[in-house]
């Protein structure tokens, strides 16, 4: 085997490893234990983060922060994965902020010129719009630790600019909307799954007292935390340009039912704490909507119609 396809195939056999002895190695690539050191050496020498330990029982592990094998990518999959990164610079912030930046650089400097060229051409003309916000999310990277290696967090969270509440979670992911972040956890204290705005958590560090719990499919806990409490039917009648309206929010989207002619209704029950929202969310859709019912939102429609006449008058 060709040298420079040894070292190739042994980087990836060590970033897959994590831990090793030289003579594993050397009787996987059937050479001797000396070519093998040597082979390390140059590995080390090139970047991946390799430390030896001595005694019976040591060998060479590979640290945390490992080093991925080269790959190989055509002109138009460079340009998609530098736009991908590139569209998150809208977020104020995001939860690997550092290490996007440090990414988007190495891909960036490592393309051929006439590459870069390219995409300087095109970063004029394609762009991925996010709304700016103001607040900060600093607990990012720990909440999506928590999540991926299933961790509880006791948290200080200010729902709705109110009162900050000590809360224990366990998060479950993490997902953007709208500028936002939010994040989708298990409440020691609610017994239950729940959507926590990230800007909201004013404080976040891990709970050793409160054990972690086999929370099994991401995707029940997001149907468990969108499930209404004290649910109310809601039900109205959408114009086409209702529908679109609708349609760009992401809480609303699944509850339409859309007719041929881009009409459309609504009829699914959401929660009846959340009746001053839905007022002003009807109010913004003026004429493009008719809300049926229920008459709890119909009766708050009215009073904060009555509201603003009284201010205008």
């Amino acid at each position: 085997m060709p040298k420079s396809k040894r070292l190739m195939e042994l980087m990836m056999t060590v970033n897959r490893k994590r831990r090793f002895k030289v003579r594993e190695l050397a009787d996987e690539f059937g050479v001797s234990t000396r070519t093998i050191l040597r082979d390390l050496q140059e590995l080390s020498e090139l970047g991946v983060p390799l430390y030896s330990e001595v005694g019976p029982h040591g060998g060479y592990q590979v640290v945390r922060e490992r080093v991925l094998p080269p790959i190989a990518f055509t002109e138009e999959e460079a340009a998609a994965m530098f736009f991908a990164v590139h569209a998150l610079r809208h977020y104020a912030s995001l939860p690997f902020e550092t290490e996007s930046a440090s990414a988007l650089r190495k891909f960036y400097l490592h393309m051929p010129g006439d590459v870069r060229e390219r995409i300087d051409r095109m970063k004029d003309r394609v762009d991925f719009v996010t709304p700016a916000r103001r607040g900060e999310t600093p607990h990012l990277a720990l909440l999506l630790d928590a999540a991926v290696c299933r961790k509880a967090l006791a948290i200080d969270y200010a729902p709705k600019e109110a009162d900050t509440e000590r809360r224990r979670i366990q998060p479950v992911c993490l997902y953007a909307n709208n500028g936002f972040w939010y994040c989708t956890a298990y409440c020691f204290e609610r017994q239950g799954y729940r959507v926590f705005r990230c800007d909201r958590i004013r404080a976040a560090a891990p709970d050793p007292d409160t054990e972690p719990l086999e929370l099994g499919d991401v995707r029940d806990s997001r149907k468990a935390a969108s499930a209404p409490e004290a649910p109310v039917r809601l039900r109205a009648g959408l114009t086409r340009a209702g529908v679109q309206r609708c349609e760009s929010e992401l809480w609303l989207a699944p509850l339409l039912d859309v007719r041929e002619d881009g009409s459309g209704t609504i009829d699914a029950d959401v929660p009846g704490g959340d009746l001053a929202f839905f007022a002003e969310f009807f109010i913004g859709l003026g004429a493009e909507a008719e809300l049926h019912g229920p008459a709890e939102l119909k009766e708050a429609i009215r009073r904060k119609l009555t509201e603003l006449l009284a201010r205008y008058s």
